[in-house]
């Protein structure tokens, strides 16, 4: 995950994450004007969320944790999870 302050000069306030397969075009169907497709890393799947936006931090605390859960070793999530 990265945090972004005007990357390039995009005017974008912005988190940079990694996304489940599948759920990036659905949350950028959803709300165009909250997430979009990161420069860079895009190509991977991540998704970019705007946070000056004013943005759901519910959403966005499901954001960070799916992100999370997209990378992490299968152990960790096990115990994130709580299997």
């Amino acid at each position: 995950m990265n945090y972004m302050d005007n990357h390039h000069e995009d005017g974008r306030l912005a988190l940079w994450c990694a996304c489940p397969s599948g759920m990036r075009d659905g949350l950028m169907k959803a709300q165009p004007e909250q997430y979009f497709v990161p420069p860079y890393v895009g190509f991977r799947g991540w998704i970019g969320v705007r946070l000056d936006r004013y943005p759901d931090w519910d959403d966005i605390e499901r954001v960070i944790r799916d992100a999370y859960l997209a990378v992490a070793p299968k152990k960790l999530v096990a115990a994130v999870e709580g299997r």
